[in-house]
């Protein structure tokens, strides 16, 4: 049965057989982590011992999104899973919970929309025009999300129009903070906000306080932004989630395979807060796209356009 990675570990390291087999793989997947090139016995040793968990517990779980030791189990299912990472695009298997299984908070979303509306305020007479303040407007009534928005918005912006330069690191951890632990009933609205005009868009397009959490001062290219994803196992987790539920398919008649778009959209989110962090491109469409390049990519060009068409052509997306 499916479990949650910490406790499919604490269960498989009180069981002396199992507990050689982890630590064997813990080994294959540190040796990846570092690049390190396996010779062909070890290799065969690391499947083996993927191929020795049978049904163990720790072969089926998964982790959930907003839970509290998320980075400890990630990092267990990307042990027990290391073969799967060799080739960018055989991440398809999402170490997270199907969003159907998960528990979703009740909020008090709508209360909070119908105060807004019955407010008669100058400063929210531009409601109606632009959806983006709207949202921002009844996001400021929890206490939750205001003080969630207001912790990354702080800390992204540090260091703006000066010389210094704002911590990435940490925007991308406030950002993370405010899209996991802020029920989606905010968050979809803040970010997914439909926008008529430039002025609307703009705010859109600045949620995520791009000069600090999206854009470089020169485009990196985009196979440095996927090695730098690789190496972090909540970038590669949010990656594989995204490409499981956002996956393309020409035939479909929505042009996705899953057919689940707020599955892809909850992905889309997941990857906002991470080294492949994406953003709308401009302030009068819905473009969206990675801060990345692909000139100069030498014989890896195609590798590197599909990374980049992952977000810009995803008509699933």
């Amino acid at each position: 049965p499916s479990s949650d990675c910490v406790m499919a570990e604490q269960l498989c390291l009180s069981d002396s057989t199992c507990n050689a087999t982890y630590r064997t793989l813990e080994n294959c997947a540190l040796a990846k982590t570092h690049l390190l090139s396996l010779d062909h016995n070890s290799r065969v040793r690391c499947l083996n011992a993927e191929l020795d968990l049978g049904n163990s517990s720790l072969l089926h779980c998964k982790c959930h999104r907003r839970m509290k030791r998320q980075e400890h189990c990630l990092r267990v299912f990307w042990t027990v899973h290391s073969s799967i990472t060799d080739g960018y695009f055989n991440l398809e298997t999402s170490p997270y919970e199907n969003p159907a299984n998960e528990e979703h908070w009740k909020t008090d979303y709508n209360k909070l929309a119908a105060l807004v509306s019955g407010k008669n305020c100058s400063q929210l007479a531009g409601d109606a025009k632009n959806p983006c303040l709207r949202a921002t407007h009844i996001c400021n009534l929890s206490k939750k999300c205001f003080r969630l928005r207001t912790d990354y918005a702080s800390i992204c912006t540090k260091g703006a129009g000066s010389e210094d330069v704002c911590d990435r690191r940490k925007c991308h951890r406030g950002l993370r903070n405010f899209f996991e632990k802020v029920p989606e009933d905010f968050t979809k609205r803040i970010l997914f906000c439909p926008c008529q005009d430039e002025f609307c868009g703009e705010r859109r397009r600045k949620t995520i306080v791009p000069n600090c959490s999206f854009q470089y001062n020169t485009k990196p290219n985009c196979l440095w932004l996927l090695d730098s994803c690789l190496e972090d196992h909540i970038c590669k987790s949010r990656l594989a989630d995204f490409q499981q539920n956002c996956q393309p398919l020409d035939t479909s008649p929505d042009g996705c395979s899953l057919h689940n778009h707020a599955a892809c959209l909850q992905a889309y989110m997941g990857m906002i807060g991470t080294p492949m962090t994406p953003n709308y491109v401009s302030n009068s469409s819905v473009e969206v796209s990675l801060w990345c390049t692909c000139e100069n990519s030498g014989n890896q060009k195609e590798k590197c356009d599909q990374i980049l068409s992952m977000f810009e052509s995803n008509k699933c997306l």
